[in-house]
């Protein structure tokens, strides 16, 4: 079921956005999104989750065993992930806010069951956190794959929200003696840190990691 009605932004519209590509290059920066589902038991349940995007898909994964999987299966979900980019102080307590870039995602998640498949979004997910970590690990073996949910969402049903620049006022407000602008946010890959029972001889491979970049420059 495709409900237009359900993407479109109401609050401040402005900053809705709509184009296809637009959307995938934000879920495909984000790193961690939240993936909502009616519970078996009839509550509602929003866990967060990792993610990945094939084609026109976007793929989660977790337990076989998860209750929250399992229901999310069978019924239709909300995904939403967001980049935070910045905070914006104003003169005012109220015209506080953040510069971020978000997506929602609704629709009808589909099990993946066949090993190939499976295998595939596994991959994905991998490459996703880390480029290039796929071909140095070992492969899924067939229980694991068991033991592993993968369900899949298409992006036909999605919208993007951005909010950029510094803060909006109260025209009197200007004239205050308070300091207001942006603050820069990004997240910064720490150094590796090896395993304690990591082999003799085996350096860190340098892989170079795509943390989400933000929209203000840092100072």
């Amino acid at each position: 079921m495709t409900n237009r009605q359900r993407t479109r932004v109401r609050r401040v519209p402005k900053r809705a956005v709509y184009d296809r590509g637009a959307i995938e290059a934000i879920l495909d920066e984000a790193i961690v999104s939240h993936l909502g589902a009616i519970d078996e038991a009839g509550f509602p349940v929003v866990i967060p989750t990792l993610h990945a995007r094939i084609g026109s898909f976007l793929y989660v994964h977790g337990s076989s065993a998860s209750r929250t999987l399992r229901a999310a299966g069978r019924s239709e979900v909300c995904l939403t992930a967001t980049l935070l980019d910045g905070l914006v102080l104003a003169r005012s307590a109220f015209h506080h806010s953040v510069n971020y870039r978000s997506v929602v995602l609704f629709g009808s998640a589909e099990e993946v069951v066949g090993e190939e498949d499976k295998g595939r979004a596994l991959r994905a997910f991998t490459e996703k956190l880390v480029p290039g970590r796929w071909a140095d690990v070992r492969r899924p073996s067939a229980q694991e794959l068991r033991a592993t949910a993968v369900l899949r969402i298409p992006l036909d049903e999605a919208s993007a929200k951005v909010r950029t620049g510094g803060p909006v006022e109260e025209e009197a407000d200007y004239d205050l003696p308070v300091w207001a602008g942006t603050v820069g946010l990004r997240l910064v890959a720490g150094e590796p840190e090896p395993d304690a029972r990591l082999a003799a001889g085996i350096g860190y491979p340098g892989y170079e990691l795509p943390v989400p970049s933000s929209t203000v420059p840092p100072r």
